[in-house]
Parts: structure tokens; C-alpha cells; sequence
């Protein structure tokens, strides 16, 4: 997989004001979906969110997710690992945060920034990152096939151009100044670092897909993001449990 080959606008041809209409029902549907989710108690789901800083992580979390009940929504974001969370196995950090039975689970950032800023960083080398991989697949395999959970990753795929004009605007606009962060126009240099590795993870950690999200247009990537959701939570055929005896 090459991310220069994938676009990263919406479709042509979608009309920007009828996926708005159609996203309002879906985050409805969402709501009473996650509520059978919960009441069955049979199911939860992992939410995977990846991407590059102004990608949109934070934007997607709050208008997908905030129309439901928080009581069954829960939300872990993982950065560059701490010195305490260095010194364990990589997965620790992770694993206390995997959702429970009738849960959802949103990891803003995941364990693949361990085989990501950590490389880029030079925290990790090549055949670590690589036996990390396996590590991961493993222990997504063993969420699915154990704990019934169903991991949906996003990579919110944004252009170079998009980010730099998204970064700049944290200088300008009073409404985004608190997410301004030095280190972001930093990593933003090494761009095509990330791109390699990302797809390096594509690769090698696809048994469960990733779906890459086209996000310049955030009103399109959130619209993704909930059909997908909303295609998954129907497909467990769940039911709302009787009176208990």
C-alpha cells in the first residue's frame, strides 16, 4: 500500500449537505445500538484511531461519540511512552484499557504508536518494531477470539498540504491556540518517515483491516466513521435481554 495513491479528499459527487442529513440519523441509530449493546452484554467494540497530528482524531472522537450514552463509551489516548511505561512491556499500558463486554472502547492513538514514534525516535529498532508487530496481532487476536471484541481501526488519512494549513491555523484562531504544540510543526519534517512506517503497519498488522479514512473534508471522515460503526453494531444481530429469573 502506497498512501500517495489513495486520496484523501471525499468522493466526487457526494453532496456535502445530504451526508450531514444521512450522519444526523446515523448518530441516532448509534445511540440505540449502543444502548443494546450494553443492556446484551455479549459484544464490545474497539475503536482504533490513527493518524497524523491535525488529522482530526480529537474532532471525530467528540462527533461520533458524544451523543451516546457515557456510561458505555470510554476513551484511552496513548502518546510517546513514559519512562514508568518504558520500563514494562510495551502492551501494558495498553491492555488494562481493552474494553469490557458491552462496552465501547476508543483508543485516541494505540499500541501502534510503539511501532511508530518510537522508530521515528530511535526508542525502538527495525527488528523490534517487527516483533512487536507480531506481538500485536496476537493480542488482537486474542481480544476477538476470547472477549468477543470487534476492533475497527481508522487511519484518518489526511495530505502533507492539509496539515501544514490545519497546524498554521493553531497560530491564528484564538478558538485553536490551546492545541498549538512546537513539536508538531517538528514532527510534521518528517513526514515521510511516518508515511513508511504506517504503511509498514498496513502490511504487516492487517489480519483484522484497517480502513483508511479520507479526512481533508471532516464533515465526510466523521460520516465514515459512524456508517462503519453503525454497519458493525447491526451485524451482531443483538437483542435485548428478558427479565432475569
Amino acid at each position: 500500500m502506497k498512501l500517495k495513491n489513495i486520496d484523501t479528499g471525499a468522493p466526487n459527487g457526494l453532496s456535502k449537505d445530504a451526508v450531514k442529513d444521512e450522519f444526523e440519523k446515523i448518530l441516532k441509530d448509534l445511540d440505540n445500538l449502543q444502548n443494546l449493546l450494553y443492556a446484551e452484554g455479549k459484544h464490545s467494540i474497539l475503536i482504533v484511531i490513527q493518524g497524523m497530528d491535525a488529522s482530526g482524531k480529537d474532532g471525530l472522537t467528540r462527533d461520533v461519540f458524544t451523543s451516546m450514552n457515557p456510561q458505555g463509551v470510554n476513551v484511552a489516548s496513548y502518546k510517546e511512552p513514559t519512562k514508568e511505561e518504558l520500563s514494562h512491556d510495551f502492551l501494558w499500558r495498553i491492555h488494562h484499557h481493552a474494553p469490557a463486554k458491552g462496552m465501547i472502547q476508543i483508543f485516541n492513538r494505540s499500541h501502534y504508536e510503539d511501532v511508530l514514534v518510537t522508530r521515528i525516535h530511535g526508542m525502538t529498532d527495525d527488528k523490534t518494531a517487527k516483533q512487536r508487530m507480531h506481538a500485536i496481532n496476537d493480542f488482537e487476536r486474542l481480544l476477538t477470539t476470547h472477549n468477543d471484541t470487534h476492533i475497527l481501526k481508522f487511519y484518518l488519512h489526511i495530505s502533507h498540504e492539509e496539515q501544514l494549513k490545519r497546524l498554521d491555523e493553531r497560530l491564528e484562531d484564538p478558538q485553536k491556540m490551546w492545541k498549538y504544540n512546537a513539536d508538531d510543526f517538528r514532527e510534521s519534517k518528517l513526514w515521510n518517515n511516518y508515511m513508511k512506517y504506517y504503511e509498514e503497519i498496513f502490511t504487516h498488522c492487517n489480519e483484522i483491516p484497517w480502513h483508511i479514512v479520507p479526512s481533508n473534508h471532516n464533515w465526510y471522515k466523521s460520516y465514515f466513521v459512524a456508517k462503519t460503526l453503525q454497519k458493525t453494531l447491526k451485524g451482531l444481530k443483538m437483542k435485548y435481554p428478558g427479565i432475569k429469573k
